[in-house]
Order: structure tokens, then sequence, then C-alpha cells
């Protein structure tokens, strides 16, 4: 694969020291592995080769690989998650906690400022809060597949719309026309601005001719 190729993978994550999987896009492995969620819809997910979708490890792994090729991938924590950084465990005065009305429990995750960390002891009146990713200083292990690769233009804008809304390509109406595409919701979703920025970013970078992107929202 090439800077810029538009492709479909199904991919394995698991934590290398315990076999422990943390992301799968495979429902039959989920259901083998007893970790099948039915709230969630298991497919391949739509990426951008060198665009930031995946980590750096999994990005490296792509471009020496080919449509249908599968590969088993190991990721050191500086092309993953990065090392653990004892600074991001921060002591917080419990009473920080009431302020915001927050419960702070052992092994809970709590959102201070805006940064997500998880509880990993309360004492004194203080809080130890472990701002470090979950998965920071481990090494992962993927099975990763290319399933497909994207060509069709109308395509790659429907990858992008799903990669950052998860709204799906039946719920949404893509027309081109020359530089310009309008993307139409066929169902009211209550999208930021600044989802709708990125969105239109991303295809002016990395769909070659798009110079102007509209989102229309139906209202009946």
């Amino acid at each position: 694969m090439n800077s810029g190729d538009f492709v479909y993978i199904n991919y394995v994550g698991r934590i290398k020291d315990s076999g422990e999987i943390f992301d799968l896009t495979r429902e039959d492995v989920a259901k083998k592995e007893n970790v099948f969620n039915q709230n969630f819809k298991y497919k391949p997910v739509p990426i951008i080769v060198d665009a930031d979708f995946i980590l750096p490890g999994l990005n490296e792994a792509l471009k020496e690989m080919k449509v249908k090729e599968k590969r088993k991938v190991e990721i050191k924590p500086e092309k993953a998650f990065g090392e653990r950084n004892p600074e991001l465990v921060k002591l917080i005065p419990e009473a920080k906690f009431k302020e915001q009305n927050i419960k702070p429990e052992v092994g809970s995750i709590i959102v201070i400022n805006g940064i997500k960390g998880r509880v990993i002891s309360i004492s004194g009146g203080r809080v130890r809060v472990d701002f470090n990713h979950p998965l920071a200083g481990k090494t992962l292990e993927y099975e990763l597949e290319i399933v497909k690769k994207i060509e069709d233009k109308k395509e790659k804008i429907e990858a992008i719309v799903f990669y950052f809304t998860s709204i799906e390509k039946e719920s949404i109406d893509v027309k081109l026309n020359e530089k310009e595409v309008e993307i139409e919701f066929k169902i009211k979703y209550n999208l930021t601005t600044e989802v709708k920025s990125l969105i239109a970013r991303t295809i002016k970078k990395w769909i070659s001719g798009i110079e102007k992107i509209k989102f229309v929202d139906i209202f009946e």
C-alpha cells in the first residue's frame, strides 16, 4: 500500500503479555473468545494510509502489505500508545471531586478538566489518578488483514464520514459535481461544526480535485 491509499481492514488487537483482546473487528473471533458485544457492529473499518487513522506501527505494516494479505504484527510501545509517564499519575484532593459531584472509586474511570483517568487508590482524603493511556507501556500484537482497496471517490467520502461519525453510507447521500461535494444526512444527526470541519479537511487533503464541501441536514 502507498501513502493516501483508502482501504478496509480487519484486525484483532491483543496485549502481548496476557493475550487479552482489547479491540477487534471480527465477529467470529469475538464469539470464539467470549468477548462478543451484541451492541457493537463487527465489520471491516476504513482507513487512509499515512492519515493518522491508526497506530504508527499498524500504518507501517500496511505499507508493506497487499490487498487480501493477512499478517501478524508486533508493535512496541513507542509505535503504539507510548511508554508510561510517571508524571501523569496525579494526587488530587477528594474535595475536588465533591465539587463536581463525582464519587471516586478504585478502578473507576473519571474525567477531570476534560482528561480521562483511572482511579488507582484513595487514602487520607487524596485520590491517586493515572492519566496514562490504559495501554501505555504495552507491547501489542495484531492479526491484520487488508480486505479491500477503495477506488471510487464517492465511496472514499462515505468512508471518511463513517470513520469520524460511525454513520453508515445508507444514511447519507453524497453528490459529486466536479470540484464540489454535497453530503446530505437522511436522518438528523447532531454533528458539531468541529466534526464537520474535520471531515471537510480530510476530504480536501486526501481526495484530489475536491475544493468545496457542503453539508445538508433534512428536517421533515
